[in-house]
């Protein structure tokens, strides 16, 4: 479409998706050419409030227009739906997450009354949304670190809510202090502890779930602390990274993730293991269920090789 440069509602239209409040198509166009289009059916009502220059299927772009206009003004995404609108892969679509400010009342009625090729809208409260928070962008939404927090308090488990966390850090969408700044900027947050927790293993070189488990393994059984992906030059000049590495005991230990199943990245987890046993190095490798389900074993195993390798444990 082409829009001359006095058409405002051809830029409005094109700059929210073909999504429109009622408000603004009877601003721009009169309430008795509004209300034609959609009788017409060229226009779609979405809801109340809330109109389609169009009447096809919503797209992905649409939906979260439509999250956002219909919960009012000062609605914007938050929660895993901002993350994912940030780059963040591997977080769940649906619900849209949406964050308005504490003394207005979302019209939770209208969201109730949404269409069928429309996702679910959660709509939360903040009484502290500084614009500090805010990202520039259509729609509107929080930035990557406010979205990471609250979407941490938001997630069903704690399990999910430490994902979220190392998933935004380890893609680089993050920074484990710009997650920890966030905090500081909400006394109230949900999981506020575990979240601070979990930024500082980040920080200090856990960069999956996986890893931040092991790493609190570690302390609760009593073991020493190892270095994170550890950097290493292997035989051929090429830099490896190690999950977990006791450079005084020459102990290392891998945690194999889902992506590990894959046959490429065995060949090359492999190539890697050698490596590191041909240098002289103890390995062990733990699937990263195990380190979760049960902890006593995996502790017990390391404890076995870092005792073997030479380490005393103080008492």
């Amino acid at each position: 479409m082409e829009f001359s440069d006095d058409d405002e509602i051809g830029w409005v239209t094109f700059a929210q998706s073909g999504v429109l409040t009622t408000a603004q198509a009877t601003r721009l166009l009169g309430a008795g050419l509004t209300r034609g289009r959609i009788r017409s059916g060229r226009w779609r009502s979405i809801c109340r409030g809330v109109l389609l220059t169009g009447n096809g299927r919503l797209t992905r772009d649409q939906q979260l227009w439509v999250a956002v206009l219909a919960t009012g003004p000062g609605a914007v995404l938050a929660g895993v739906t901002a993350a994912a609108e940030a780059g963040v892969r591997g977080l769940r679509q649906e619900p849209l997450h949406v964050l308005v400010p504490a003394a207005r009342r979302a019209g939770r009625t209208v969201l109730r009354r949404l269409p069928l090729d429309m996702a679910a809208v959660v709509v939360h409260r903040t009484s502290v949304l500084p614009e500090a928070h805010l990202q520039l962008a259509r729609p509107p939404r929080t930035t990557t670190a406010r979205a990471l927090v609250d979407a941490a308090g938001w997630a069903r488990t704690p399990d999910e809510a430490q994902a979220v966390l190392a998933a935004g850090c380890q893609q680089r969408r993050a920074l484990p202090e710009e997650i920890a700044a966030v905090v500081e900027a909400l006394p109230r947050a949900r999981r506020r502890r575990l979240v601070r927790r979990a930024v500082d293993d980040i920080a200090g070189g856990a960069q999956a779930l996986s890893e931040i488990d092991f790493l609190r393994l570690c302390r609760r059984y009593g073991l020493p602390r190892p270095d994170l992906q550890h950097r290493r030059t292997d035989a051929r000049g090429r830099t490896r990274w190690l999950d977990a590495y006791w450079r005084e005991w020459g102990l290392h230990v891998e945690i194999d993730g889902a992506h590990h199943m894959d046959a490429r990245e065995w060949a090359a987890d492999l190539r890697r293991q050698n490596d590191v046993w041909t240098s002289g190095d103890r390995v062990l490798r733990f699937p990263a269920w195990l380190v979760r389900a049960r902890p006593d074993e995996v502790a017990d195993s390391v404890r076995r090789a870092l005792l073997a390798a030479g380490w005393h444990p103080s008492r």
